[in-house]
């Protein structure tokens, strides 16, 4: 089996004045069982994280993203049933139903953030980290980003969702409910009501980067590229 150190992998871009890159990491040779090597295992999650996570943003930042879409628009949560009911059967439901949609509004403006986020956790990913992953099956490429970006994304959500809320004084409105309603309760409901809309904002982000990290790992059509074909194509891919 012809090796190739990381030193001449290096030496070859450098000399190559024709090729691209990525033309030179899909021409170098596969291990003697046809398997990709390392560095088209990495090159090749990194291009389907890149291209999955761009489709999330986008779909989710677009106008109705998660308002029109029943599995991820935000309503208000279970515990605080019983307070929207009763707003609504005092004939303030278009109160209820303003911060409903502002939450979503938030939410979709928010989403505008997140690929380039995500591109950054993509770019410091390493050729272990990619390997991991494509060994790890299902869900892992989606739980490497929930660790890896997390904290950025809540960061970079929360004045955008705070800003999209107090437009229509849905904060106020939630802090003065549920302040009085936890006096009572046996569940108390988070009076941060931009907390709760960032969480559920993210959980609606990673929600579909696992449904784009499945549809590259289970469905040949969406493996748009040779790299993707070849790295996701292998045996190593398939491994549970």
């Amino acid at each position: 089996m012809r090796r190739i150190c990381f030193a001449s992998f290096l030496s070859i871009i450098v000399l190559s004045g024709c090729e691209t890159t990525q033309q030179i990491i899909n021409n170098l040779p596969t291990t003697t069982s046809g398997q990709p090597n390392s560095f088209q295992i990495a090159s090749g999650l990194k291009e389907a994280l890149t291209i999955g996570t761009q489709n999330t943003a986008n779909r989710l930042s677009a106008p109705n993203g998660f308002f029109a879409n029943a599995v991820l628009k935000i309503l208000m949560p279970p515990e605080a049933q019983k307070v929207e009911n009763t707003l609504r059967s005092v004939g303030l439901g278009n109160v209820v139903d303003k911060a409903i949609l502002a939450m979503n509004r938030g939410a979709e403006e928010a989403a505008k953030s997140a690929a380039p986020i995500f591109i950054n956790a993509i770019r410091q990913m390493s050729i272990t980290d990619a390997i991991g992953i494509l060994r790890g099956g299902d869900f892992a490429a989606t739980n490497y980003f929930k660790q890896k970006t997390t904290s950025a994304l809540t960061t970079a959500f929360q004045p955008v969702i705070s800003a999209a809320l107090k437009k229509v004084d849905a904060t106020k409105y939630w802090a003065d409910v549920f302040t009085v309603y936890n006096r009572f309760s046996s569940k108390p409901v988070n009076t941060d009501l931009t907390a709760y809309v960032t969480e559920r904002a993210i959980s609606g982000i990673f929600h579909e980067v696992g449904l784009e990290e499945q549809k590259i790992r289970r469905d040949p059509a969406a493996r748009v590229t040779e790299l993707l074909k070849t790295v996701f194509g292998s045996s190593l891919a398939q491994t549970r």
